[in-house]
Parts: C-alpha cells; structure tokens; sequence
C-alpha cells in the first residue's frame, strides 16, 4: 500500500501536476509569497560571522553562465581544500546548498554553492530544466572555477551532493578524475526514478504512456513557442498526501526554506523535463569513483533511503554509509543539529590532503 501511494505521487512531485488551483488556493500562496519575499538578498540561514560571502559567476563546457556563491573563511590562508555544492533538486543555492557551504566555509574550506543550469539565478533557456549530462556537467564546472582560485589547492578539491544532486555528484566524481572525494546527502537518483518510479513502482505500460505524452507534448511546446509549465505540485499538498510530500512541503512552502527562486517552492519543470532521465541512467561507471573515497549519507526514516543503501552497494571501496537514526529526507536540508557536520568535516580533512 506504501508503495502504491507513493507511486500515485511521482507525478505530483517530479513530473508535476496539471490540475488547476482553486482561487483560494491561488491567493494563499501569493499571500504567503508576499510575505517571504521582504528582501532582495532572501536566505533561508544566518551567514556565520567567521565566513566571508561573495556573489561569483563561471561558465560550463556547454557556455551556460552559472552564478554561486563563494563562502571563504575570514582566517584567510593559502593551499586551502576547497568543496563544491549544489541540490537539492529544484533548490536554489540560497536553500541548503548555501547552508552547507557556510557550514564547512565555517570549518576551513572554500566552499562554492551554485545554482544548476536553468534554474536560479544561473542562465539557460528555457528555464526550470534539468538534464543528467548538463547537470552533472555543472559539478565539473564549479571544480573549474575553485581550482583556479589562488587560495586553493587543486589537489584538494571535493564535492557534496544533496537530495538528486547527490545522484549528479556520484557521476561527476566518477568521470572527472580532479575530484579527490565526494559526500552526498538524502541521495536520489534522478534517473532512476524518472525512469522507474519510486519502488519501482512504474509498470512498462505506464513508462510508455508518459514518454509518449511527453514525446506529444513537444510538439505542442514548438506550436506554442513556450514550454508547458504545470503548476507547482506542493501547492496541492493536504491532509492526504503521503507523509514525505508533506515534509517536502514543510519545507519548500513554508519560512523555513521558501525561497522565490527555488522552482520548488514557487514553479515546476517543464513538462518534458523527465524525457532524458528516463533513458540515460545515471551510475553506471559508479565503481570508477574508487580508489577515491564516498561518504553517502541518509536518514533511517528517509523515503529516499533505498537511493543510497544501493548506491552503496553497488560501489566500490573505499566507501560509507552513514545512517541517521529516526531521521526523515528533509531533516538533511537545514538542520544543523542533524546534518552530519563534524562527520562532514573529518572526511574531508582526511582525504583532502
């Protein structure tokens, strides 16, 4: 029953919906974005007071311009190890990224936060589009601009992946050999549900079904000279919603991590975004991270979890997996008291050196 219900959601949160909202439901969320949105410079955390924050852009292979934002520990310092960060999928870099990044800026590493291709304040036509080979390209990219920073040393770069860009860091360590170590957290893999569902949930009739509405709808888009945007799938969150949905919604639409930027929070992907994912699995070369170590990291309690006790296994050493006990997917967004940091920081101190 757990499955099934979860599969009834894949189309709510990764595809998105096409249903209409009431206008009730319309204006709670203009009245709610009204109230988040109070200033220009909008993050969901406290910058700390022993980190420096400044706004950076760089281009990927493909010459999209990304923008992130660069945390640098006021100690300063010279051959300093240096992180790049992004997720979760559908954030910004003012969401959990830009946590992270303070947090580890905080313990002495450079540390870049950026926002994916197409979302953000990153560039991209057309907007809210995601992609297994740019998205992973991204991770490279942001390692271009930290290993060209005077402060760091290139032999000390690593990456953090959360929620589905832990799946877009896994593959990025894998084929771009500078990465000397890579950590993610509340793991998906994006391929893999796209392709399957969760659970594999996912019957082969209604994997063609959606490819072939997906296959239509483009021509629909080139008609309309615009893609289709369905509304924002957490809009629609009520009582009956499964539990991980309402957590997301927790999160993504309310103070604590809204952000009107975030496409999760405040729009959705297009809606042929999931046509590359369901067709190019993501770690296949997952074994090629090694001799380079992993730390994959998930809550006991995470729907998700399943995402990285496989990627674990199929992996090869050296490798861990941590796991946080009666911990939820969400808990490993913001929560300081939660999010392994010091476990973060002894990782990293070890294999950045």
């Amino acid at each position: 029953m757990k499955v099934q219900l979860i599969a009834m959601t894949f189309s709510l949160f990764i595809l998105g919906s096409c249903r209409q909202t009431t206008e009730v439901q319309q204006e709670e969320q203009i009245q709610k974005a009204d109230k988040m949105n109070t200033t220009e410079e909008h993050y969901t955390f406290k910058l700390s007071e022993n980190v420096k924050r400044k706004k950076v852009t760089f281009k990927n292979r493909y010459g999209i311009e990304l923008t992130g934002d660069l945390y640098l520990p006021k100690k300063g310092g010279n051959n300093l190890a240096a992180l790049a960060i992004s997720g979760p999928f559908g954030a910004v870099k003012e969401q959990s990224s830009g946590l992270y990044a303070n947090q580890m800026a905080e313990r002495g590493f450079v540390s870049l936060a950026f926002d994916p291709s197409y979302t953000g304040e990153s560039g991209g036509e057309p907007r809210n589009v995601a992609s297994p080979d740019i998205n992973t390209e991204d991770f490279s990219a942001a390692v271009d601009f930290i290993g060209l920073l005077e402060n760091v040393d290139r032999e000390k770069i690593g990456i953090i992946g959360i929620c589905g860009f832990g799946g877009f860091a896994l593959n990025a360590t894998a084929v771009d050999k500078r990465v000397k170590a890579v950590a993610t957290t509340s793991m998906y893999d994006m391929s893999r549900v796209n392709a399957e569902g969760y659970f594999g949930s996912t019957t082969p009739e209604q994997r063609t079904e959606q490819l072939t509405q997906m296959s239509l709808q483009r021509w629909e888009d080139i008609r309309n000279g615009t893609p289709k945007y369905p509304e924002n799938g957490l809009g629609q969150t009520n009582e009956d919603s499964p539990q991980f949905v309402k957590e997301y919604y927790d999160y993504y639409k309310t103070e604590r991590g809204f952000h009107e930027r975030s496409l999760n929070s405040n729009g959705a992907w297009t809606a042929t975004n999931s046509l590359s994912f369901m067709n190019m699995p993501l770690l296949t070369y997952i074994k090629e991270i090694s001799p380079r170590p992993m730390l994959i990291i998930a809550g006991e309690n995470a729907h998700s979890k399943y995402f990285s006790e496989d990627a674990y296994n199929a992996a090869a050493k050296p490798k861990e997996l941590m796991i946080i006990p009666n911990k939820v997917h969400t808990d490993l967004y913001d929560k300081i008291d939660v999010i392994p940091f010091d476990k973060l920081e002894s990782f990293f101190e070890a294999h950045l050196k």
